[in-house]
This record gives C-alpha cells, sequence and structure tokens, in this order.
C-alpha cells in the first residue's frame, strides 16, 4: 500500500466536475456495470473523462459520491479493477497505475490512473540475456551503461539501477536476480535516462521493434544457487559471462562458464575494466579466457581480431565470441550493441501455454502476482490456466486478470517474454517458486522422482547412493536423492541415475536440462524418463 496519501487527496480535492478529469466510484461489479447498455454508458463517461484530463483521468475508488471515505474490501475492490480495465479498454484507454491506502476499518481506497491509448502490442523480436561473472567482475554496471548509453563514473555508480535490495546497494553486492531493459528501432539503440522510472523502461518496451532484457544475476559465492537459478530457470537466448581484466578469470568464473556452457546457451564472454589496466594486460586476460574455452571444448573468436561480423555469423555451441569493454571508456559497448540489435533469438517455442513461477508478490487492490519467462504457447488476459502441483500433487483453476512486462500492462504475452500475471483464484500466500502456470486443457501429472542422464562436473570424492544435491530445474530448487545405476559415480563420469525429491512434487518433463550442486561439488544432467 502506499503511505503517501497526496494523490489522493489532490484527487478529493478537484471533485467530480462537469468538464473534469475526477471520477468517484464506491466500487463496480460485473453482474451490474457490464450489464448491456450500462456498459456502453460507462465506457462513454470514462472516454469523456480521459478526454477532459488531456489524455488522464484518476478513477478514486472506494469513497461515496460526495467524495467521503467508504472503503471497500480486498475482493471488491479487485473486482472493481477488473471492470475498470475492460471499461478502459473499450474507451480506448489502459489503467497506466493503480495506489492504494487502508481504511480505519480495514477497508481499501484507491486512486486509478487512467491514460489515452489502449494496452500495448509488444514487438515480437524479444531478446533475453542472462548475465554471469564473479562478484565486483562489473555485471551490473556494464548492463547499466548498455541500457542507458552513458559511461559509468568508475564507482560502480550505474549499478544501482539493478540492485534491488537497500543492503545490495550499500554493500555494492546484488544477493538476487535484477533486471534491465533497452531496445532499438530502425535508427539504432533505445535506451532509458533513469531505468529505475517505470515509465521509462515501459516506453521502451512500447517503442523498439527489437527489446532486449537482461536478467542480472549474482556473481558473489553465498548466492551461487540464484546465479544457477537465473541461468537455468529463465528462457534465454544468449549469456553474458564477465570477466575483469584487472583479475582475470576466477573460479567462480569457471563455475558460471560451465553452467553457461552445459545448459548449450550461446555465450558472449566481455572482458571488463579495460581502463585500469594496461593493454598489454588485456591481452594477457584474453588469452587466459581463450585457454578456458578450448579446455571446455569451445572455440575463442575474439571481436577485437575477427570482427563483429564473424562474431554473429559464427556464435553457437562451439564459437563464444570475446569482447573487450570498459564502462567508463564505453570501449566495445558499440560492438555489444551491434551483436544484441543482430543476434537472431534462439529461445523459440510453440505448444500449449507454459511458465514456471520465479517469483510472486501481492499488489494492493490486484492480488496475487506470479511472475517468470514465458516458456511456450501464449496467453491472454482472463484465460484460465492452471497452477501447480501443490504440495499435495494438486493443481488448481486460476484466472489471469491482468498482464505487465517491464512496467507495462499488456493483453497478450507469448513464449520468451518475462511478466508478471495477475492471478484470480489463489492467495500470493500459497504461490511458491517452482510452481508451473499451465494452459486450461492440460493434464499435468505431478512428478517426484525421475530417471537422468548426469555429468558429475567435479566431486571431492565419489557419488553413492543416497546422495542428495540440491536440483535446480526451470526455476525449481529442491534437494533430492540421488540413486545411481551400479550404485556410484566418479568425477568427470557420465552414467544414469534415480533423482527424487525430498519434499514435494514438480511439473517436470522428459529432455529438461538441470544442474545440481551440494557445496562446490556440481554436476548437469538431463531427465529422461519420468516415474510413478
Amino acid at each position: 500500500m502506499s503511505g503517501d496519501r497526496a494523490l489522493l487527496r489532490t484527487a478529493l480535492a478537484r471533485g467530480e466536475q462537469e468538464g473534469g478529469s475526477v471520477e468517484f466510484k464506491e466500487r463496480l461489479t460485473r453482474e451490474l456495470h457490464l450489464a448491456s447498455g450500462r456498459r456502453e454508458s460507462l465506457a462513454a463517461q470514462l472516454r469523456h473523462r480521459v478526454l477532459s484530463g488531456d489524455g488522464e483521468a484518476m478513477y478514486v475508488v472506494g469513497v461515496t459520491d460526495g467524495g467521503g471515505i467508504a472503503g471497500i474490501s480486498q475482493e471488491a475492490f479487485s473486482e472493481t479493477m477488473d471492470v475498470l480495465s475492460l471499461l478502459a479498454e473499450e474507451a480506448g484507454a489502459h489503467i497506466e497505475d493503480v495506489e492504494t491506502w487502508g481504511t480505519e476499518d480495514g477497508g481499501l481506497v484507491g486512486v486509478a490512473t487512467i491514460v489515452d491509448g489502449g494496452t500495448l502490442e509488444v514487438a515480437d523480436d524479444h531478446l533475453i540475456v542472462g548475465t554471469a561473472g564473479h562478484v565486483d567482475h562489473g555485471k551490473s554496471t556494464l548492463v547499466g551503461s548498455l541500457v542507458t548509453g552513458t559511461p559509468d563514473d568508475g564507482e560502480g555508480g550505474l549499478r544501482s539501477y539493478l540492485d534491488v535490495q537497500p543492503h545490495e546497494i550499500e554493500r555494492g553486492l546484488s544477493a538476487d536476480l535484477s533486471y534491465g531493459v533497452y531496445g532499438f528501432d530502425e535508427e539504432g539503440p533505445l535506451r532509458v535516462d533513469n531505468p529505475d522510472r517505470k515509465s521509462d523502461r515501459a516506453a521502451i518496451v512500447e517503442e523498439a521493434d527489437r527489446v532486449v532484457s537482461f536478467v542480472d544475476t549474482v556473481g558473489h559465492e553465498p548466492w551461487l544457487s540464484t546465479t544457477i537459478r537465473g541461468l537455468v530457470g529463465q528462457k534465454l537466448d544468449y549469456g553474458l559471462l564477465t570477466v575483469a581484466a584487472d583479475d582475470g578469470p576466477t573460479t567462480t568464473t569457471r563455475e558460471h562458464l560451465g553452467v553457461l556452457l552445459a545448459t548449450e546457451l550461446p555465450t558472449i564472454v566481455a572482458i571488463t575494466k579495460a581502463d585500469l589496466v594496461s593493454a598489454a594486460r588485456v591481452d594477457e586476460v584474453e588469452r587466459e579466457v581463450e585457454r578456458l574455452l578450448r579446455n571446455a571444448d569451445r572455440s575463442p573468436l575474439p571481436v577485437s581480431r575477427h570482427g563483429v561480423e564473424a562474431a554473429i555469423d559464427e556464435i553457437g555451441d562451439s564459437v563464444v565470441p570475446i569482447v573487450r569493454t570498459s564502462a567508463v571508456s564505453r570501449e566495445g559497448l558499440p560492438a555489444l550493441d551491434t551483436l544484441f540489435e543482430r543476434l537472431p533469438k534462439t529461445a523459440r517455442a510453440d505448444g500449449d501455454f507454459e511458465l514456471y513461477v520465479d517469483r510472486s508478490y501481492k499488489v494492493a487492490g490486484v492480488g496475487a502476482v506470479a511472475s517468470g519467462t514465458v516458456k511456450s504457447g501464449t496467453v491472454d488476459v482472463g484465460d484460465q490456466l492452471q497452477l501447480g502441483p501443490f504440495h499435495d500433487g494438486s493443481y488448481r483453476e486460476v484466472e489471469v486478470r491482468s498482464i505487465e512486462m517491464h512496467y507495462h500492462r499488456v493483453d497478450h504475452a507469448e513464449a520468451g517474454r518475462i511478466v508478471g500475471i495477475a492471478l484470480k483464484g489463489v492467495r500470493e500466500a500459497d504461490v511458491e517458486r517452482g510452481m508451473a502456470l499451465l494452459a486450461e486443457d492440460a493434464d499435468p501429472e505431478p512428478v517426484r522422482a525421475f530417471e537422468a542422464e548426469v555429468m558429475v562436473l567435479n566431486h571431492p570424492t565419489r557419488i553413492h547412493t543416497g546422495y542428495e544435491p540440491v536440483v535446480h530445474l526451470e526455476t525449481i530448487s529442491e534437494a533430492a536423492r540421488f540413486d545411481p545405476h551400479g550404485g556410484q559415480l566418479l568425477p568427470g563420469d557420465r552414467g544414469t541415475t534415480t533423482v527424487r525429491f525430498k519434499f514435494k512434487p514438480y511439473h517436470v518433463q522428459e529432455g529438461q536440462r538441470f544442474v545440481f550442486r551440494e557445496g562446490r561439488s556440481k554436476g548437469v544432467g538431463t531427465v529422461t524418463d519420468l516415474l510413478d
């Protein structure tokens, strides 16, 4: 809920006027206000308010016709927003923002800002890039300079745009996934003045022919599981691994590169902080990166020697471009712009709608919101979906109230979109990371155990029956028991094992790839068969 009531006071002070942009409503219901005749009249009224406000109107909800604070229940407020959204759509407008406040008796009062223009039709060309790299190797700063087009101050000032928690900003360490966005039109890059300002990010999504979203992951070892979640759980097109020129590849660099390559994600390596060291040192680090890639059976392609065109043509399962960069001097950033503008989208998926929940939160007046990347299919406002599995293995029917993409409301989303979906029919407390949103006619079976082909990347000894790592599959992060066929697996081994989740079932499918880890022990696998 909003703390500052200035917007509410302003709207109440203006009051309802014949030619004004403010409208008071205690509540709206589907049964009464969407009935034939009434709906057209209310849509015309809304259109009049928007035009009177030069393209913007304010609807104050939970108040009497005279502006007295009445307050309505959470359920009534949610239904009112649903109805208001439909009326706005019919009037050629959309709800841009909603602020709410609590009343003394536990009710809600709110102000919905409605602006001219229908809901956004987003560009089909949407690239999603996952960043990785050691702590303080400049991931967030590099992304900040790309999306704003401005040089860093040399102190990592741009990083604060992507750090989402106060303690992250204070310490200069990212501890959760964060997101950045910029785009391209026929004239070149479209950037944001302030990535913190949601209207800036929404404008990029609205205006760009190609949208590039960055899933900025975590470089500090204690949060390696969060990085794995960002790289495995999002529907990424490319990976961007940063290696600082003043530090060179580290153990974390090798771990992150292992995850990127094990998940078969086309990857670019950015050597960052080139402004801090000599040209000879940059050459040395580039050679270290080349050796690291060759040891992983990949062919390095330094862009400084072979050019951007070669990188665009050759990037893939076996070729990894290397770009020298500096967020301070912006060296190498035009090359990254060219890559992100012209690289083909790789994460395409047809079929029924499917999304794995990465985050869930509650929005006052809206209810439960599940966010994540659409894995396949499409979804529209008003669709009926299935959510689950819950702890007992059941799936629950839910309805899509609204869809938001980078702070802009949309009516439709398809595979590859990072979206927040407001759900009707479930409490936010019941929505958990790792759950799946599926099409209404899907026939899902909860999975507690499966067979898998695995490769052990590193382990101090051998893996025996009963080994219990954490399995990262899509957005699932769950402890599981391994029972290798043959009784054991050695470091570097490939083999077959039964994997059984310890605490609850999940939505798992044959062919899905996963990462497992326990301490510094790590491996990758592919689901081969589902077990009862």
